[in-house]
């Protein structure tokens, strides 16, 4: 059994941030990326690594001198595109995801995954888009029309 469930999370309106540290080649412009096309704020930093806020969630991107691409992993098929692995992202309510994917349209970024919905007129039906950051890590975005009733619906 679960810990907690999605489902008492919400009940309980308890919010449980992840952290996740990734490898970057050049911490500016993961800055500029994570900031500028992203949107995200930035939180404490040294010469090294970067604190970013995305969406709610600590997301610190460290500086290595050298980093295998997410080209360069592996995908795996999923709705008839190839999904690369690693990836890692957030879940997004269907307005914040539209607002999301109109930014990241405007800014003219290029997609792995162009932006689509996935499993339509099935169960976990869900809006998708998949995109590199300048270091090669994958990034996907999701979205929902009801995140509670059919992110884990089976």
């Amino acid at each position: 059994m679960p810990l907690l469930s999605f489902r008492m999370l919400v009940a309980t309106m308890t919010s449980f941030p992840f952290h996740l540290a990734i490898p970057v080649i050049d911490l500016a412009a993961a800055e500029h990326f994570y900031v500028e096309v992203l949107g995200c704020a930035t939180g404490r930093r040294s010469d090294q690594w970067i604190d970013l806020d995305l969406f709610g969630h600590q997301l610190v991107c460290h500086t290595v001198a050298a980093h295998r691409s997410a080209e360069l992993e592996g995908t795996n098929p999923v709705d008839g595109h190839d999904v690369p692995v690693p990836h890692f992202g957030v879940i997004l309510d269907m307005p914040t995801w539209t607002d999301l994917r109109d930014r990241l349209l405007g800014r003219g970024v290029q997609f792995v995954i162009d932006p689509y919905i996935r499993f339509a007129g099935e169960v976990g039906e869900q809006a998708t888009m998949f995109l590199l950051d300048p270091s090669g890590n994958a990034l996907e975005f999701k979205g929902f029309a009801d995140i509670e009733g059919e992110l884990f619906r089976t």
